[in-house]
């Protein structure tokens, strides 16, 4: 489970910022009206894109620490529960931590990508 947070945030603030940072051919909104595509331009929507996931990244972390949580309740004062119990709580709240990092860091630069241009 570690390595899964561990890897996802690296994912996250790597490489979703490297999407970001798409070249825009002039002439595709003429071809996007009539084959029914979204003329909005590419770096909005992958920073819509991006919002998302890191906003489903949150709720899944809020998921772990209310997991971590419903197990310590129901450990019944269980020594070995209850450290696990900790253990994913604790997990839950670096995973947290770095998925608002994550967000921070990939909000400020896509909000200077397209002031930029």
């Amino acid at each position: 489970m570690k390595k899964f947070v561990v890897t996802l945030a690296i994912f996250t603030l790597v490489a979703l910022p490297l999407l970001a940072s798409a070249a825009i051919e002039p002439g595709l909104n003429e071809i996007a009206g009539p084959l029914g595509l979204g003329t909005k331009d590419v770096r909005v929507t992958i920073a819509s894109i991006i919002n998302v996931a890191m906003g489903l990244l949150g709720i899944v972390a809020v998921l772990i620490i209310l997991l971590g949580g419903f197990k310590w309740m129901t450990a019944m004062g269980d020594s070995e529960k209850t450290k696990k119990a900790k253990e994913l709580i604790v997990a839950g709240i670096i995973g947290l931590i770095i998925i608002l990092s994550a967000y921070a860091i990939a909000n400020f630069v896509l909000r200077s990508i397209i002031n930029a241009t």
